[in-house]
């Protein structure tokens, strides 16, 4: 796979549009970075490490399992995803060029030299970095 936070994302926009409770994939440390930011912003109710791997017979990749989060009236949290930067194409930004996601609704996703952290927080920690991806 060339582009695993695209694989995650695309997962998560499935299974929203699914209507499904839970999405599983393969863990890492920087999805697991983004999992804690999904749930931080309101988009996920949880997530978890497991360490039964996704395909049985596979080498031991842990699973990370999110659990999604839907309105009182089953309406979508999660209505969309994008991806920014991609291994064909990156893009990074300065603290000064973080833009608004839906005018403050919704929230970018960056890594900077202080670790995954929402566009909001990396203008307030005066850094920047690589957008990973915009969500709403």
């Amino acid at each position: 796979m060339t582009d695993p936070i695209a694989d995650m994302l695309t997962r998560i926009r499935n299974a929203v549009i699914a209507k499904h409770t839970r999405v599983d994939m393969p863990a890492s440390r920087i999805k697991a970075d983004i999992a804690r930011i999904l749930q931080d912003e309101g988009y996920i109710q949880g997530f978890k490490l497991l360490d039964e791997p996704i395909v049985k017979g596979s080498a031991a990749l842990k699973t990370l399992r999110l659990f999604l989060k839907y309105g009182p009236h089953g309406e979508k949290l999660i209505t969309g995803v994008e991806r920014i930067s991609r291994p064909g194409r990156r893009v990074y930004l300065g603290r000064d060029d973080v833009p608004d996601v839906l005018a403050g609704l919704g929230t970018s996703i960056l890594t900077t030299s202080r670790g995954v952290m929402t566009g909001r927080a990396a203008v307030k920690a005066g850094v920047g970095g690589e957008v990973l991806c915009n969500i709403w």
